[in-house]
C-alpha cells in the first residue's frame, strides 16, 4: 500500500499531538508541537525513496514535533512572565484596591492583580491578599490568594 507523504506527515502528526495534548500542555505548546510535526515530517519526506523515505519522513516529524513543543512552551512562558512581573510590582507598589493590568502583545493573553488587604503575619512577615485574572482565548479565570513577602524582597504565593 503506497501512501502520500503528505498523508505519512499528517497521521505521525496526529499521534504526536494526542501526547501533546496533556493537561501540562499549552495550546501554544500543543500547536507548535502540531505544526512542527507536520513541517519536519514534510521536510524528511523529501529524503531518499521508499521506505528509506517513510523513515525520513517519520523522523523529520518527531524532531519538529520536539523543536515545535519547545518553542510553543517558550511562548507560555512569555505570559508567565508579564504576570510574574506585573504581581511582584503590584504586590510591592500598589496600594490596596487599586487594580495592575498585564498583557501579552504577541499572544493576545493578559491578566490583572489587585492587593485588596495589607497585613502582618504573627511571625512579624508581611502578607498581602489579592484577587487576580487571566484571560486567555478571550475566556477570563478568576482567583484569589495570599502572597507574603520574603527576606529578599520577592513575594512568595501562600495560597
Amino acid at each position: 500500500m503506497k501512501f502520500s507523504k503528505i498523508a505519512v506527515a499528517g497521521l505521525i502528526a496526529m499521534g504526536l499531538t494526542a501526547s501533546a495534548c496533556s493537561e501540562d500542555a499549552g495550546i501554544k505548546e500543543t500547536l507548535g508541537t502540531l505544526g512542527g510535526a507536520i513541517l519536519g515530517g514534510l521536510a524528511g519526506a523529501q529524503v531518499g525513496d521508499g521506505s528509506g523515505q517513510l523513515a525520513a519522513t517519520a523522523a523529520g516529524a518527531l524532531i519538529g514535533a520536539v523543536l515545535g513543543s519547545e518553542i510553543g512552551k517558550s511562548l507560555d512562558k512569555a505570559d508567565q512572565l508579564y504576570a510574574e512581573r506585573t504581581a511582584q510590582d503590584a504586590l510591592e507598589n500598589t496600594p490596596s484596591n487599586q487594580t495592575s493590568q498585564w498583557s501579552n502583545p504577541d499572544s493576545g493573553n493578559s491578566g490583572t492583580v489587585t492587593p485588596t488587604e495589607t497585613y502582618e503575619a504573627t511571625d512579624g512577615q508581611y502578607c498581602r491578599e489579592y484577587q487576580t485574572t487571566v484571560t486567555v482565548g478571550g475566556e477570563t479565570q478568576d482567583a484569589y490568594g495570599t502572597a507574603c513577602r520574603q527576606p529578599d524582597g520577592s513575594w512568595q504565593i501562600q495560597s
